[in-house]
């Protein structure tokens, strides 16, 4: 049967061909991806159902989302993740179930429905970080490297924007040099999703259920490695649903990972910030200042 597919949409033939194995009588394949260079995603659709094909943008992404694939497999509900159909090692192509739902980040809810979808949203990352998963070797050393370069980071940054610092942002900017090391060696490892943030969530408001999507920088490292995007861009303005999110989770942050998740985003505000000044990029300037300015204020 020959195929239509969208001319705004158009995937590699090849791939085409490999998706149709799986899903036969394609109709339509339509273009998802992220406005990004490394991102080519397509939605599949068939006479009864829909996949999505993806193209990794490398071979370890490729290794680590089958993995976490099977990983989501056994530690979420049914529901709450896409479930790996194939996957082809010589394109780096993965197919997976469409999981009905609509991207939460930038989604207008009201009020009530987004402190649910925030408590979902925390369940589901406890659920994928207490499941059980095997350390790799190396785990702990990968783990310490990260925090050294994001320690040597900060202390660059800080000589490159102290001038333009509030008193209290240097002051946490300098603990982020000192301490970020030593504090995060004392805390254990869990299996991260590695971008578990409002753009990788999907609310379905018929079902009123939540999944969990993207898995290619799912690794080992600290709980909180999953919390800075929430920290940094909605917590210090919404702090209900920093409370709705870990009333999920299910347990409240020990003091050290409190800490550890402060240093972390304000690593992330100082490097928006000095690489906005760096390249002029008006966007990164606000991005960063406006969370060294919430870290400070809600945190120091």
């Amino acid at each position: 049967m020959e195929t239509l597919l969208t001319p705004t949409a158009p995937i590699p033939e090849d791939l085409h061909r490999w998706a149709e194995q799986h899903l036969p009588g394609t109709t339509r394949a339509t273009d998802t991806s992220w406005p990004r260079s490394t991102s080519q995603v397509w939605l599949v659709d068939g006479e009864s159902t829909s996949v999505y094909v993806k193209i990794s943008p490398s071979r370890r992404a490729f290794e680590r989302e089958i993995h976490a694939h099977r990983h989501a497999r056994a530690a979420l509900p049914p529901t709450a993740a896409p479930r790996l159909i194939a996957y082809d090692t010589r394109t780096l192509a993965l197919l997976t179930t469409a999981v009905p739902g609509a991207v939460v980040r930038g989604l207008p809810l009201d009020p009530d429905i987004e402190t649910r979808v925030h408590h979902l949203g925390g369940t589901l990352l406890r659920g994928w970080h207490d499941h059980p998963e095997a350390e790799p070797e190396g785990a702990r050393e990968a783990v310490t490297a990260s925090m050294t370069a994001q320690a040597a980071e900060a202390a660059l940054c800080l000589k490159a924007t102290e001038e333009l610092l509030y008193p209290d942002e240097r002051e946490l900017v300098a603990e982020v040099a000192h301490d970020l090391v030593a504090l995060a060696a004392g805390l254990p490892l869990v299996y991260l999703h590695g971008d578990a943030a409002p753009r990788n969530w999907l609310w379905d408001q018929v079902t009123t259920t939540l999944a969990l999507i993207d898995f290619e920088t799912a690794e080992h490292g600290l709980a909180v490695q999953d919390m800075i995007w929430l920290c940094g861009a909605m917590w210090p303005s919404q702090p209900h649903l920093r409370e709705a999110y870990l009333d999920g989770y299910g347990r409240p942050l020990t003091e050290d990972e409190q800490r550890l998740l402060v240093l972390l985003t304000a690593r992330l505000a100082v490097s928006y910030l000095t690489t906005g000044l760096r390249n002029q990029d008006q966007v990164l300037i606000d991005r960063g200042r406006t969370a060294l300015g919430d870290l400070v204020r809600t945190h120091a």
